[in-house]
């Protein structure tokens, strides 16, 4: 698929960051799981956040395709800082889409500047795919609302300063009673939970947050009481295209770093690449990270043409992440005993590549969205 030569340049300039700032400490931040506040100012400064947002409301005012290539060239640096890239993505989006210019106006440009760091909030104890399930309460009072709940596994939750929740503003009415709030995550009320010790993407802080009779005025209300549902629902196509993007970052790295050992590594005289086991290994994973990247740009340019991209984002989310779990595995292959140790790279992209399977709606729900799409269509072959 051919890019723009503004396509080619922003994805240069982002490689070259990656390749200066996030690659030499990817190590680092895996085995310490330090949040490197330091490239995420860098990232606002250089306007990597909030690449699709307008140019009037401070954004880059790029397409979906710019930020598919932003996704994936950080990524390669290290997918915990593309997961902030992605996370600032989404909320912008919410802002940009449902927010009121007097939101727009006073939340905006701390989250494009990293000033503010955000939290999307709707995962519970009892709803994760079934977001129906959600048991968080937001009850309206005289001056807003009073907000009740919890919600569990929230990226940034440990340290975030403002989290966009989803609450029932009318328990009785299903998919139709949840409203999106947007709440001061250091307020009273509010207890932010331990930082969980995970399998990859060690940068990336998850954890629980718990809200008791937290007060909200009604300014906190993003969109329509009722609406939060749809609200974000309609945000999540954008993020998966971003976690495909990410999924084929973290791939792509898996093959650099397997290509570079073969051709370096020797046994029975000769270099590993010579052998034809090694090089099928090889062909194979170049040929799924290319057709990932393909289902990813064609879901990013049907979002940019405005058609439905619903089987198309959730085709390059579930093919994307399949294969990065997989190739960095062969990856690890290649590398023989020495893959397997920490402080390796391929030995790190395999841990960051299986939380894509799961996060952004998983692989399982991918797959459901997808035939129903099919299904609507009356056609399998569309």
């Amino acid at each position: 698929m051919n890019l723009t030569e503004d396509h080619k340049e922003l994805k240069s300039l982002v490689r070259k960051f990656a390749e200066d700032e996030i690659r030499p400490i990817a190590n680092e931040l895996d085995q310490t799981g330090r949040f490197p506040i330091e490239v995420y100012r860098k990232l606002g400064e250089l306007g990597f956040f909030g690449i699709c947002v307008p140019e009037n409301l401070g954004g880059a005012g790029l397409d979906v395709l710019n930020y598919a290539l932003v996704m994936e060239e950080l990524s390669r640096g290290y997918a915990s800082v593309a997961d902030q890239c992605g996370l600032v993505e989404l909320i912008a989006t919410l802002l940009v889409d449902y927010g009121t210019p007097q939101q727009q106006k006073q939340i905006l440009s701390d989250v494009l500047s990293f000033k503010k760091i955000v939290a999307y909030c709707i995962t519970e104890p009892e709803a994760g795919t079934d977001v129906a399930g959600i048991r968080s309460v937001a009850t309206k009072t005289d001056n807003g609302w009073l907000l009740n709940g919890q919600k569990v596994w929230i990226h940034n939750g440990p340290i975030a300063d403002l989290g966009f929740v989803l609450a029932k503003t009318d328990p009785d009415a299903g998919h139709h009673g949840m409203s999106v709030f947007m709440v001061d995550l250091n307020a009273d009320g509010v207890t932010k939970g331990k930082k969980e010790s995970k399998l990859g993407q060690c940068a990336s802080p998850v954890g629980a947050l718990t809200f008791d009779n937290v007060q909200l005025s009604e300014n906190a209300l993003l969109g329509k009481e009722g609406k939060g549902f749809p609200i974000m629902m309609n945000v999540l196509n954008k993020g998966r295209v971003g976690i495909a993007s990410l999924a084929v970052g973290i791939a792509q790295a898996g093959l650099e770093a397997a290509l570079d050992y073969a051709r370096q590594r020797k046994q029975f005289g000769r270099e590993i690449a010579k052998f034809q086991g090694i090089q099928w290994l090889i062909a194979d994973m170049a040929k799924d990270i290319e057709a990932a990247r393909l289902l990813v740009h064609s879901a990013a340019i049907k979002m940019d043409n405005g058609e439905n991209a619903t089987k198309a984002c959730s085709m390059a989310k579930c093919f994307a992440s399949d294969i990065a779990v997989a190739r960095t595995s062969d990856a690890i292959q290649i590398f023989g005993g020495s893959g397997y140790i920490r402080g390796f790279e391929v030995e790190r992209l395999y841990r960051d590549a299986k939380i894509t399977q799961i996060y952004e709606g998983t692989n399982q729900i991918q797959r459901t969205i997808i035939f129903r799409e099919l299904d609507k269509m009356g056609a399998l072959n569309d």
